[in-house]
């Protein structure tokens, strides 16, 4: 199993994005910043990720919309959610789609990393 070093963080919050890509960096991954879930939805290498850290509030396409877009195409990259926002629809509609995890933008980088580890490190089902 080749397991993809590569992570798309999606969020439009600049500096969430730098922090997250740089733990992600120190931690060994290869983070790939997106402003936007159609920036996102552009790159054409977007099935090579091992996983997606995705903000569920985005201008624009939300990222729960991203999520059903790409199960429609049949893309089953592992989605990983960072909030701001303590939405209890949000979260069972993330988890409906199912999401990997779901986290607060107040929640411990640890934690977050951890669920990274745990998605590009599990086999992949088809």
């Amino acid at each position: 199993m080749t397991v993809s070093r590569y992570v798309a963080v999606v969020d439009d919050d600049a500096s969430l994005c730098r922090s997250l890509a740089r733990l992600l960096l120190l931690s060994g991954y290869q983070p790939i910043t997106f402003e936007s879930a159609e920036q996102f939805l552009q790159d054409p290498l977007r099935t090579h990720f091992g996983c997606l850290l995705v903000d569920v509030q985005l201008g624009g396409m939300s990222g729960i919309d991203m999520h059903r877009r790409l199960l429609e195409e049949g893309n089953r990259t592992p989605v990983i959610y960072i909030t701001a926002f303590d939405d209890p629809r949000a979260q069972a509609d993330a988890t409906g789609l199912g999401c990997a995890a779901y986290f607060r933008k107040t929640d411990a980088g640890t934690d977050i990393l951890d669920a990274v580890r745990k998605v590009t490190t599990a086999p992949r089902v088809a």
